[in-house]
C-alpha cells in the first residue's frame, strides 16, 4: 500500500510517499501509526502526538479505528485550520 505523508509529518519523517507492507495485526489507523512510531526517531517524532493526527483511506478521511484492510491508500497529515 502507498503511505503518504503531509505537512509537518512529512517534515519529520523525511519523506512524502513510500510503498509498504505493514506486518500481520497492523489493521486500523492507530496499529499503523503504532507500527509506524516503531520504524525510528523521525516517525516517533512524526506522530509523537498521535490523537492529532489526521488520516486517509483512500481519499477519505476516517477514524484512527478504521480498517486498513484493502486500503490501496493512506495518507497522514496534521489538522488543518482555516482562515
Amino acid at each position: 500500500m502507498q503511505i503518504r505523508y503531509f505537512a509537518w509529518v512529512r517534515q519529520r519523517t523525511g519523506i512524502s510517499t513510500e510503498e509498504l507492507t505493514p506486518p500481520e495485526g497492523v489493521r486500523t489507523i492507530a496499529d499503523m501509526i503504532a507500527w509506524l512510531k516503531t520504524r525510528g526517531p523521525e516517525f516517533e517524532a512524526a506522530f509523537e502526538n498521535e490523537r492529532i493526527i489526521r488520516a486517509a483511506l483512500d481519499q477519505t478521511h476516517v477514524a484512527h479505528d478504521a480498517d486498513i484492510t484493502g486500503a490501496r491508500e493512506v495518507a497522514f497529515f496534521p489538522p488543518v485550520t482555516g482562515g
